[in-house]
């Protein structure tokens, strides 16, 4: 592997130590019904959007409960040693994405058949801290000066 390459992955491989990443794949629920949760929690801290979805009577979610809470568990792994109130974890990004999609027949009158589509989703929770970001930001404030 070349100079530019080798430097690229190093690069590359920084930048995802600062990436707290949780993914939930083939979520057997309708994508259009699991944004409607998503939104509710995008850009929200951590605790707060914990709250909002221990309380939503929403199908996907409780399953969005547990992943937010995989992601957090993912951010303690890579800074032990911090304590998560300092750090003023926030839903960074949330994305919901279509998954597969099964396709069944149900009977229907007069020898014919309806198609039924029955979806899935993935769902992928970032997660970022607002004390990581503020200095970046002074930076790039002082730079444009």
């Amino acid at each position: 592997m070349g100079r530019r390459k080798t430097n690229s992955a190093n690069a590359h491989k920084e930048a995802k130590k600062t990436l707290y990443v949780a993914k939930l794949m083939n979520n057997p629920t309708s994508p259009r019904k699991t944004r409607l949760v998503a939104d509710m929690v995008r850009g929200v801290d951590v605790d707060k959007a914990l709250g909002i979805l221990k309380y939503c009577p929403r199908e996907s979610a409780p399953k969005m409960y547990k992943l937010i809470l995989s992601a957090v568990a993912n951010w303690q792994a890579k800074n032990e040693g911090k304590r998560i109130e300092d750090s003023q974890l926030y839903v960074k990004q949330i994305m919901v994405n279509e998954g597969r999609t099964l396709r069944r027949m149900m009977t229907a009158p007069q020898g014919r058949g309806y198609r039924i589509r029955k979806r899935s989703n993935h769902i992928t929770v970032v997660l970022g801290s607002r004390v990581e970001e503020a200095p970046v930001a002074q930076q790039a404030e002082e730079e444009t000066k």
